[in-house]
């Protein structure tokens, strides 16, 4: 059964109220373009992996004017994150005897993502807030912010990861 993303916000439980009101809010954040928005909650409701969540995302996105080529991003974004971010944070805390150790991971979609770089690089940014690398998180960063980007870009972008996240742990508690 296909949901729509107002039925998931209303099917929230009531101790997830402020995820409500907060899934309406930053979904409007005025520091980024719509692409960015749609990409940055798209690729954190796949990294959130909760299966509902997502298709509602994706059905929003898609009314809300987003194209293939913004939700392709958004999934290879979660996706590469999901690999890297689970490497770079353990390596990171391996500590220093690890620093100089290749990845030798494919990662060619970072370089050449099928949008905006800028865009894809903060897809990749909510999505390692989402999963806890903090190598990744400052790489992204930095990049997004080079690429000329505000600091309270960064900031919607790891709002609207950390209510998308919280929703999907609200879904699985309803």
């Amino acid at each position: 059964m296909m949901h729509t993303l107002e039925e998931l916000r209303e099917s929230l439980p009531e101790a997830a109220r402020d995820l409500k009101i907060g899934l309406q809010s930053v979904l409007g954040a005025e520091s980024l373009t719509p692409p960015q928005r749609w990409g940055v909650a798209v690729a954190s409701a796949f990294a959130a992996r909760n299966p509902v969540l997502r298709d509602a995302m994706l059905a929003e996105a898609r009314a809300g004017g987003a194209d293939e080529t913004v939700l392709d991003d958004a999934r290879a974004a979660a996706s590469l994150m999901g690999m890297n971010n689970v490497f770079y944070r353990s390596k990171h805390m391996l500590g220093a005897a690890y620093e100089t150790k290749p990845a030798r991971l494919r990662m060619q979609r970072i370089a050449k993502p099928a949008g905006p770089k800028v865009d894809f690089e903060l897809m990749c940014l909510a999505v390692s807030a989402i999963n806890g690398c903090e190598v990744c998180l400052v790489s992204h960063e930095k990049t997004v912010v080079d690429g000329g980007l505000s600091q309270d870009a960064v900031i919607d972008a790891i709002r609207i990861a950390a209510v998308v996240h919280g929703v999907a742990c609200a879904l699985e508690t309803a």
